[in-house]
C-alpha cells in the first residue's frame, strides 16, 4: 500500500490496529471528506469477515444498556466489539447526543472494544448516512462482531434489516398498547426478540402478543402455500396425473423461528441467552445458505447507493448555472411537470 497520502497511512494504521487511525477515517466518513475514499478504497479489500447485528427499538426500550451486556458477554467469551451507536442529532452542534458512550464505560480502555456515536442528521430509517461506511471500517479493522445501535425511530427503523446479519429487534413492556406489537414494519424484520425490562408489570403480555404475531405470520404463510399449490394445474409423467398423487414431497427447507428472549440488561439478565441467540442465528444463516443472500444484497444495496450519487452529482456538474432554478421554478408553476423535467435533464447531458 502506498504511503503518499495522509489516508493511506492511516488505513495501514487501521490494518495494524491503531485506535486512533479508525476515530479519524470515521471522522472523515462522517464529514463526508472525499479525501477519504483511497482509504476505503484500499480497505474494502480486509472486510467481510464481522458479524453484523443491529440493534433497533423504540426510545426507552433498554437497547444501550442491553447493547452494553451483550458487549461484555462477548468479550467475556474473547471476541472483539465494534459499536456503532446512532444517536440523536444536537440542535446546538449538530453532532451526536452521546449518551450512549456514558452507559458504556464498563469497557473503557479495553483494546477488543470500540464505540463510536453518529449523529443520524435528518436521516431517516433510524440510520446516518455514513453508517455501512463506519461498519465497513470496523470491519477492516478486524472487530469480530459490529453492533448498530438504531436511534430509536420506532416502527420506521426498518432500514437496519438491510445493514445487518442479525436484527434483534427490542421491546419493552410499559411502551404503550401491545397491539402494536403487531403491526407489519418493525417487527417483521427481527431475527431474535428481546423483550427487555422483563421485571416490569406487563412483560409477559409483550411476550404473549409476540408470540400471537409469529403465529400468524405461521398461518398465514401457511394459507398461502396450501392456495399456491392448488392453483398449479396438473401434470402429467408417464400417464400419471400426479394431481392425485397427493403434495409433492421435497427436501425440508430450515426454516429459522425468530426466538423472544426475556432480559433485564440493567441487572445483566438474559444477555447470555442474546449472545447464544445471535451465535445460533450466525450458524444458521451460514448452514442454510442464507448468509451470502444477506451478504450480497448488503452489497448490492451500498453499490447502487453510491452509483446513484455519483451519476447525480456527475448530472448537476453538467447542468448549466440557472438552469436548475428556472426549472424548480416552472414545477413550482405547473409549467412543467417532473418527469419532462427528468427527461430534459438527462437529453441534456
Amino acid at each position: 500500500m502506498s504511503l503518499r497520502t495522509e489516508e493511506n497511512r492511516l488505513a495501514e494504521q487501521l490494518l495494524q490496529g491503531r485506535r486512533r487511525a479508525l476515530a479519524r477515517l470515521i471522522t472523515q466518513v462522517e464529514n463526508e471528506n472525499p479525501a477519504a475514499r483511497p482509504a476505503l478504497m484500499a480497505l474494502h479489500a480486509h472486510t467481510g469477515h464481522a458479524h453484523i447485528v443491529g440493534v433497533p427499538g423504540a426510545p426507552g426500550c433498554g437497547k444501550s444498556t442491553l447493547v452494553n451486556e451483550i458487549a461484555k458477554q462477548f468479550r467475556r467469551d474473547g471476541e472483539t466489539i465494534g459499536i456503532e451507536a446512532v444517536d440523536p442529532t444536537s440542535p446546538f452542534s449538530g453532532g451526536a447526543v452521546l449518551g450512549d458512550r456514558i452507559r458504556m464505560r464498563d469497557l473503557a480502555g479495553d483494546q477488543g472494544f470500540f464505540i463510536r456515536s453518529m449523529a443520524s442528521r435528518g436521516s431517516l430509517g433510524g440510520l446516518a448516512r455514513a453508517t455501512g461506511t463506519v461498519v465497513k471500517l470496523l470491519d477492516a479493522a478486524g472487530f469480530d462482531i459490529v453492533l448498530i445501535e438504531t436511534v430509536g425511530a420506532g416502527q420506521s427503523e426498518v432500514d437496519i434489516a438491510k445493514a445487518t446479519h442479525t436484527t434483534i429487534v427490542v421491546q419493552a413492556p410499559g411502551m404503550g398498547d401491545d397491539i402494536q406489537a403487531i403491526k407489519a414494519g418493525i417487527l417483521e424484520i427481527a431475527d431474535i426478540f428481546a423483550v427487555n425490562k422483563a421485571d416490569r408489570p406487563g412483560a409477559e403480555n409483550t411476550v404473549k402478543a409476540l408470540q400471537m404475531m409469529q403465529r400468524l405470520g405461521r398461518d398465514n404463510h401457511e394459507r398461502h402455500r396450501r392456495h399456491h399449490s392448488e392453483l398449479l394445474p396438473p401434470r402429467l409423467h408417464d400417464g400419471r396425473d400426479e394431481s392425485k398423487l397427493g403434495p409433492e414431497v421435497g427436501p425440508e427447507v430450515e426454516h429459522w423461528e425468530p426466538p423472544i428472549l426475556q432480559t433485564v440488561s440493567i441487572r445483566g439478565e438474559g444477555a447470555a441467552e442474546v449472545v447464544t441467540a445471535i451465535r445460533e442465528h450466525r450458524a444458521y444463516l451460514h448452514r442454510s445458505g442464507e448468509f451470502q443472500a444477506r451478504e450480497t444484497a448488503r452489497v448490492e444495496i451500498e453499490f447502487a447507493v453510491l452509483l446513484r450519487q455519483a451519476l447525480l452529482s456527475d448530472l448537476l456538474t453538467r447542468v448549466p448555472a440557472g438552469q436548475l432554478d428556472t426549472i424548480l421554478a416552472q414545477l413550482v408553476a405547473r409549467e412543467l411537470d417532473p418527469y419532462t423535467a427528468v427527461e430534459q435533464l438527462l437529453a441534456a447531458r
